[in-house]
């Protein structure tokens, strides 16, 4: 196992951010619940405690019991996690003049501290906060403060135990990540070395040791996540790996030829399954999102169990899971309340009886895009764009029919070309078109119609979980809308969706 840091999630908007900017500085950590600590061993080289929606003046609030890592291994309090390490020692935490929120300015930043090595008098950071750390216990040092807030940045004298009242993983942290580095490197003695080319290493032998003969089937579907397992496994086990690839009629154009293709030039074991009409036939009536997640999820088990069936003696079941599905299916509260219908965690059937293999489980997104480049991965697989589970379905708001299907893959195809030959396909994050259960009255040459609207989504984004509109040129709108109107049968009216997540949300269903 690599070397770890170890997170207690508090319930922090931004926990999963502190995780991504300590692996972008190539150390490997995981987030815990806070009530969840899992075990210590000699990997673990250092703890962070987050930040959290809670007060830790409430009566409820999140609590752990710091003698488990205090003097036993470096400590980080971000905001929450600093005001519980104050208030445990006896220091006074009280609500805040004036809400604590935005950019601030470090200043009387103590000289020679390990925790604030090459950061800059002035340097800006993000303040988020109600509360604030009015008096710090004896034995505290002051180690940072700004402008407004005296108590920005502690050390407990003696000890590898710090706690600051900013958030260092937002960009608006501008010296952030270097504070993480000074905690990582020089408090906690990280070596740096988690990196995609150690992680196909490592995990290619342990798929080999755990699998061994047997046989592995993975439902694959042309996105990232399901590619990079694939070939991982397939460098573990080779031919034993059983692809599946169901066409369900909900893809976008030629998408099952085409992403088929290049799974069979890198060499997979796939098989291609037409099931389109069983897909169809099962959403016929259905309006309800939800309805038409759990229908498609239903079908595609038994497609998949039946050709599942035709391998013999097949032993596992491999899932492209990644960590943020992880994260989200255990929270601090518990399991998640609601976790959309084409989740991978916890999908598997009990009457499939196989057993499961989630080798991407430990990654983020943006890692399993490098491992899949440092492995060769097909870069029109590797640069496209997230997709969502259930397809076009959930492009296609109201009741989803094959004529409609049809319709917006022909519009959605000419919106992504253009993209990709304006060069704005890699500028923006997810791009796609939706088909409103709507019509419209236009005219075409001399005649009026009453035909359908579709409505163009870009957005910006680094991992989906807020997201901006992207500001594509008035002059590629108006291309695309133009040559929509004029090539696909249907549709009168293009519209372009400028919300922003949140409050809305990328998709529309």
């Amino acid at each position: 196992m690599p070397e770890k840091i170890i997170i207690l999630d508090f319930g922090s908007q931004y926990t999963q951010l502190i995780a991504r900017r300590v692996r972008e500085l190539d150390v490997y950590c995981e987030i815990h619940p806070y009530n969840q600590i899992p075990e210590l061993d000699e990997d673990v080289k250092g703890v962070i405690l987050s930040g959290s929606p809670c007060s830790v003046r409430e009566a409820d609030a999140p609590q752990v019991d710091l003698s488990i890592f205090h003097g036993k291994y470096p400590l980080l309090g971000v905001c929450y996690g600093a005001q519980y390490i104050a208030r445990e020692w006896g220091g006074d935490v009280l609500p805040s003049s004036t809400r604590e929120y935005g950019r601030a300015q470090l200043q009387r930043i103590r000289e020679g501290n390990p925790l604030f090595r090459g950061l800059t008098p002035g340097s800006q950071v993000w303040m988020s906060h109600g509360d604030t750390i009015s008096s710090v216990p004896k034995g505290f040092e002051l180690i940072a403060s700004t402008d407004t807030v005296n108590v920005a940045a502690f050390q407990i004298s003696g000890t590898n135990t710090y706690g600051i009242q900013f958030h260092p993983e937002v960009t608006h942290s501008l010296e952030g990540k270097k504070l993480l580095e000074n905690f990582l490197v020089d408090i906690c003695g990280c070596a740096r070395n988690w990196t995609p080319y150690a992680f196909i290493e490592s995990t290619i032998e342990e798929l080999k040791r755990e699998l061994g003969e047997d046989k592995v089937v993975l439902a694959i579907s042309g996105g990232v996540d399901s590619s990079v397992a694939a070939l991982l496994l397939h460098k573990a086990i080779g031919p034993r790996l059983h692809c599946i690839f169901v066409d369900n009629g909900l893809l976008r154009k030629n998408e099952f030829n085409d992403v088929l293709d290049s799974y069979q030039h890198m060499g997979l074991n796939i098989r291609g399954i037409d099931a389109k009409e069983r897909f169809y036939t099962a959403l016929a009536g259905i309006t309800d999102p939800e309805k038409k997640r759990k229908a498609i999820g239903r079908v595609f088990i038994e497609v998949f169990d039946d050709a599942a069936h035709e391998i013999q003696d097949v032993k596992w079941l491999a899932q492209g899971t990644i960590y943020p599905d992880v994260i989200e299916s255990v929270s601090v509260k518990g399991p998640s309340a609601t976790i959309k219908s084409h989740h991978n965690v916890g999908g598997l059937p009990d009457f499939m009886k196989l057993k499961v293999v989630e080798p991407l489980k430990s990654l983020f997104k943006d890692e399993v895009r490098e491992v899949g480049r440092s492995l060769g991965l097909d870069p029109a697989i590797l640069e496209r764009h997230p997709f969502p589970g259930p397809g076009l379905a959930i492009r296609i708001l109201g009741e989803v029919t094959p004529e409609k299907v049809a319709i917006l893959q022909e519009a959605d195809a000419i919106y992504l070309n253009t993209l990709k030959e304006t060069g704005w396909y890699h500028k923006v994050w997810q791009a796609g078109t939706v088909f409103l259960p709507v019509q419209a009255v236009g005219v075409m040459g001399d005649e009026r119609t009453y035909e359908n609207v579709v409505a163009l989504r870009a957005v910006e984004s680094l991992d989906g979980m807020t997201a901006d509109w992207s500001h594509l040129p008035y002059e590629l709108l108006a291309r695309v809308s133009n040559e929509i109107i004029n090539n696909v049968k249907g549709i009168n009216r293009v519209v372009y969706d400028i919300s922003s997540k949140p409050p809305a949300t990328i998709e529309w269903e």
